[in-house]
């Protein structure tokens, strides 16, 4: 506890807060390329191999990006498009890439919440 002559001398400090979307710049989506597409393992009590991309963002930030749903066919040197939203069991991925748009396909014969995974509307008899 400081005394109220160290206060008077030097104040208190401001608490700093990080910023969670340093990469973004403040924007709904980023585009960028795929350096390197993965899978990882998610923390404890989940088990699964959650597909991940490093994308180097057109403002040469480097992110890990989740690739949602089934399948994809994201390779090296792709181009993506990058919006926020944490992967809350994988320390470290802030951001999911968008399906169905530049280089990452959406997902075929999708028939509930299509617009998330880039599918398109059946076609009815």
């Amino acid at each position: 506890m400081p005394t109220k002559n160290q206060l008077i001398r030097h104040g208190r400090e401001e608490k700093r807060c990080t910023d969670r979307t340093r990469a973004s710049d403040q924007c709904p989506q980023k585009q960028g390329v795929c350096l390197r597409v993965s899978t990882r393992t998610p923390k404890k009590p989940n088990s699964a191999l959650r597909k991940i991309a490093k994308v180097q963002l057109s403002n040469r930030h480097d992110i890990f990006a989740h690739i949602p749903g089934e399948g994809h066919n994201s390779q090296e040197h792709s181009i993506v498009l990058v919006r926020g939203g944490r992967v809350k069991d994988s320390p470290g991925v802030k951001s999911h890439r968008i399906r169905g748009v530049k280089d990452l396909l959406g997902i075929l014969d999708r028939r509930k919440g299509r617009s998330k995974y880039g599918a398109e509307r059946p076609k009815s008899k």
